[in-house]
C-alpha cells in the first residue's frame, strides 16, 4: 500500500537533520521515536489533510501546518498524494 504522501527535498533534508540531532543529542531510541511520531504525522495528514491549520502570520501560500512536538509539519492539502514542503521547527519555516 502507498504511503499517501510524498515528501519534498527540503523535508527529506529537514527529516535528515531532525535524525541526526535526536541521535546525537539522545541516543537512537529516541530518535526513532520522534521519527515514528512524525511519520505518524504525515499519515494522519494524507488521511485527513483538511485536519491542519493555516498561518497567515508566516505564509500566504496555500498550505497548512501540522505540530508535531516542537516541529511543525509545513503541506499542501490540496494535493494527492498529500505533499510536504518541510518539517522544522517554528523558527526559520520558509
Amino acid at each position: 500500500m502507498a504511503k499517501g504522501y510524498i515528501l519534498s527535498p527540503e523535508a527529506q533534508r529537514d527529516i535528515q537533520a531532525i535524525r541526526a540531532y535526536y541521535l546525537d543529542e539522545a541516543g537512537a531510541k529516541v530518535a526513532r521515536y520522534v521519527l515514528r511520531e512524525i511519520a505518524a504525522g504525515f499519515r494522519i495528514l494524507a488521511s485527513t489533510p483538511g485536519v491542519g491549520h493555516i498561518r497567515d502570520d508566516l505564509t500566504d501560500e496555500p498550505v497548512k501546518f501540522w505540530p508535531v512536538f516542537s516541529y511543525l509539519i509545513v503541506y499542501d492539502p490540496a494535493t494527492r498524494p498529500l505533499a510536504s514542503r518541510a518539517c522544522c521547527t517554528p523558527v526559520g519555516i520558509l
